[in-house]
């Protein structure tokens, strides 16, 4: 009878060990987020990495990136806008904040100025 319950007792232990191991794997969703600003207004936002257009308007325009437990991102991205140069910029997103509205609340400002293309 003491053995059965030493069994007992230690697949108790074994399966809280388990539950315990397994809920540390579950990695909580993160974020952060970007306030793109240009000058002047209306510049395409294009992620270099895959050449995604980021968000579906125009500057200004804040844009949320998604990590695991607050893991920075490097991102590059162009601006765009017809009659100016383009300009490209890089930055660490950092994803601290436990919800969307957390982050855009405490937006990464990015503010580029454009230069306008010389007519020829």
């Amino acid at each position: 009878m003491c053995k059965r319950k030493l069994i007992q007792c230690f697949l108790g232990i074994a399966g809280l060990a388990i539950i315990v191991a397994l809920s540390g794997c579950a990695k909580q969703k993160t974020y952060g987020a970007v306030k793109f600003t240009s000058n002047p207004a209306g510049a395409e936002v294009v992620n270099l990495k895959d050449d995604a257009t980021l968000g579906n308007t125009h500057t200004p325009l804040v844009v949320f990136w998604e990590a695991e437990e607050g893991k920075a991102e490097y991102v590059t991205v162009q601006l765009r806008k017809a009659g100016y140069r383009e300009e490209i910029t890089s930055f660490w997103v950092n994803t601290r904040h436990e919800t969307r509205e957390d982050a855009e609340q405490e937006a990464q400002p990015i503010i580029v100025d454009l230069i306008k293309r010389n007519k020829k």
